[in-house]
């Protein structure tokens, strides 16, 4: 390696794991000693993962999804060395500390403070260093008034609480997340939200699992995506998303066969016509700062109520916008337009995804991924990605009002 290249902050080749899965009616002596007789195992032989090859890099906050089964949670355990693989290996550069099962280690018959005391030292943390960041720990999981009752007694919201609130104060390179971003109630996982948008500010590396692709897309920066225990591939987070919708859909609809769709619905509501500025097919440029305007016509047989969405994105898949028209009374067979007095994203190509849902905001009608391509040109020098078009003023010191 080349002294001016990075190492790579979790390296993964070619690993491969498989478990033994008990057949029916195989328990108990008599019923092995027939199976070993008979030649047969009694068990069946179950692959998680196959050949998976990748790595994460330093800083970089990265997703794993894919449907229930896929072999995510297999994966980051294997990461974080609990499970080892039968084929390929593992290389981890830093400490690493994985938040796969919160609370492993407490005792129930103990309090919570003396879980604190207990759970902390497990993570590596002296009793000193535990007794200066107690206030912290218990503020944040917000049971101070229950830390002198057994932890039996507490709710299991109420544990994962605390479990979560001492597992953020461990000391490591690497983090490895397995769902953490759901735990408690919305109060508290706004919090968890807050913690993570400062982790991932730090550069810190993370590993996150997780089924909630809007967290994907608020947090990661690549994802990869797993089925039928194999690697599809490692995506923009826009893309990943795509990707394991589409994955759904298929399982819904009783097929394993997997085909990348661009347009998808259950057609009862249709979009019929986009346009930008009165334009559409190729070839659209807009002006950065000029008015702006997406038109969607929509067809229905019947004149049902419909929410439109938008996401306006650049081509490696970041999502620069994604408005949408709730708690406006929009009807099918009619035609919808956003209106964007002046333009602020910054020179460059994009994509617009068009959607149309029910009432209920799940109920997908119809979606097109990418409805049109446009560019966004501008004479003026431009850095970031958007302009937020104030102005520049001055005034000598003293004149402030």
């Amino acid at each position: 390696m080349a002294e001016n290249e990075i190492q790579p902050a979790i390296s993964v080749w070619n690993v491969n794991k498989s478990f033994h899965i008990p057949l029916e009616k195989s328990g108990g002596i008599k019923q092995k000693l027939i199976n070993q007789l008979k030649g047969r195992k009694g068990y069946r032989d179950f692959q998680a993962l196959k050949d998976m090859s990748f790595t994460v890099k330093k800083g970089e906050f990265f997703g794993i999804v894919g449907r229930n089964g896929s072999g995510k949670s297999t994966l980051l355990k294997i990461m974080a060395g609990i499970y080892t693989p039968q084929k390929g290996n593992i290389q981890v550069n830093g400490a690493l500390v994985p938040f796969i099962e919160l609370g492993v280690g407490f005792n129930p018959e103990l309090t919570g403070r003396e879980n604190v005391f207990l759970n902390g030292a497990l993570l590596g943390f002296g009793r000193r260093e535990i007794e200066g960041m107690y206030d912290d720990i218990v503020d944040f999981a917000e049971i101070r008034e229950f830390m002198e009752e057994r932890l039996k007694n507490y709710s299991s919201g109420m544990q994962v609480r605390l479990a979560f609130s001492i597992a953020i104060r461990a000391k490591s390179d690497i983090l490895l997340l397995d769902e953490v971003l759901a735990v408690g109630d919305e109060a508290f996982q706004r919090k968890c939200v807050d913690y993570f948008y400062r982790i991932k500010r730090s550069n810190q590396t993370v590993v996150l699992v997780t089924h909630d692709m809007t967290n994907v897309e608020r947090f990661c920066d690549r994802a990869l995506v797993l089925n039928n225990n194999k690697i599809m591939g490692i995506y923009k987070p826009a893309k990943a998303k795509m990707i394991y919708e589409q994955l759904n859909r298929d399982t819904k609809s009783g097929t394993d066969k997997f085909k990348l769709e661009k347009r998808w619905g259950n057609r009862e509501a249709i979009i019929s016509s986009i346009k930008i500025n009165q334009q559409s097919g190729g070839n659209i440029t807009v002006n950065q700062g000029d008015p702006f305007e997406i038109s969607v016509k929509t067809e229905s047989k019947d004149d049902k109520k419909i929410i439109v969405g938008l996401a306006f994105y650049e081509n490696d898949g970041t999502v620069m916008s994604g408005p949408n028209s709730y708690g406006n009374e929009f009807m099918a067979n009619e035609l919808m337009r956003y209106k964007v007095k002046s333009l602020p994203l910054n020179p460059g190509d994009y994509n617009l995804r068009v959607a149309l849902y029910a009432e209920d905001h799940l109920t997908e009608y119809d979606h097109i991924e990418e409805a049109l391509k446009f560019r966004v040109v501008s004479d003026k020098q431009c850095y970031g990605k958007v302009n937020l078009f104030g102005v520049w003023d001055s005034s000598k010191s003293g004149d402030e009002k």
